[in-house]
């Protein structure tokens, strides 16, 4: 059996040019693209969303170890090339759509339901198709919204394993003493660690800054369960709208509170108020919440 075609074939095979506005750079290391495979842990039960497949490298891998990829891709030129390249793979299919703008398990629902009828973010826990993992090649500028959108969705997938910029993987790991917001959002839902670091040259077209590899194992539970998600996060983003100040100043400020109440609930919750927001863990701003919602 022949050797599949590499992603430089492919691009002088259908005259493409990656597109810079969605910010395409094709992962063409055949090494790395079996060690992302294998950080998913795929079984033959399997079902894996695929998010921007590109020119189907990865898929490939995917496919063979998986019972049923689904690969959603929004460069409607990819979506009949990627069609021509698996048509002799049932277990594959494509779909021309925004991961942004459609619920993920939607996408995998086997119940007749397409991908753009559902919300973009459903009601939690409402199921719209089997267990599932995510594997995706992030462009740099939507990884944040797409981790938000998979891990706030309705049916979040079991495991996610995303590449993205190695700086923003090292923000998301992050342990109290340099946590970001981005750091207690992805946290909330799910464990996260850096499985394999991917320099810049295993890409084409070559980007800037180097990638790492990330697994997300979401939590079957929210890391805190007793304080409602959408305050918890209102006042994890008071504090870090003003991350310079002390957290009775920008808490304050944020929820536009009282400084004097929001002191005296810093000290309730036992954490002085004079500390910065990046040096709190996930419990102690659900501890902030709770008094402050009381």
């Amino acid at each position: 059996m022949s050797n599949p075609p590499s992603v430089f074939e492919l691009i002088r095979r259908f005259d493409l040019d990656p597109k810079k506005s969605l910010g395409q750079n094709f992962l063409v290391d055949e090494s790395h693209l079996a060690r992302i495979a294998a950080a998913a842990d795929l079984t033959p039960e399997d079902t894996v969303l695929e998010i921007g497949p590109g020119l189907g490298v990865l898929t490939r891998h995917l496919a063979a170890q998986a019972s049923r990829v689904v690969a959603v891709e929004l460069d409607d030129r990819l979506i009949p090339i990627l069609t021509e390249l698996f048509v002799d793979q049932p277990n594959v299919s494509f779909v021309h759509a925004d991961i942004l703008k459609v619920d993920p398990a939607s996408l995998l629902a086997d119940d007749g339901r397409q991908a753009t009828d559902e919300p973009a973010i459903a009601p939690r826990n409402l199921q719209l198709a089997p267990p599932y993992k995510v594997v995706a090649n992030l462009p740099y500028y939507i990884t944040s919204a797409v981790l938000r959108h998979l891990l706030e969705s309705a049916q979040p997938p079991t495991v996610a394993v995303v590449m993205v910029q190695r700086e923003v993987a090292q923000r998301i790991v992050a342990g109290p003493g340099d946590m970001s917001l981005l750091a207690v959002g992805v946290q909330f839902y799910a464990d996260a660690k850096i499985v394999q670091k991917v320099p810049a040259g295993a890409f084409h077209p070559r980007p800037k800054v180097d990638s790492a590899v990330l697994r997300l194992d979401v939590r079957p539970q929210p890391a805190v369960t007793d304080v409602e998600p959408d305050w918890y996060f209102a006042v994890v983003r008071a504090g870090f709208g003003q991350k310079r100040k002390q957290l009775r100043n920008s808490v304050a400020a944020g929820l536009g509170m009282a400084k004097v109440a929001v002191e005296a609930g810093l000290l309730s919750a036992g954490i002085d108020p004079r500390r910065r927001a990046e040096t709190l863990s996930l419990a102690e701003w659900g501890a902030l919440a709770k008094v402050l919602k009381a």
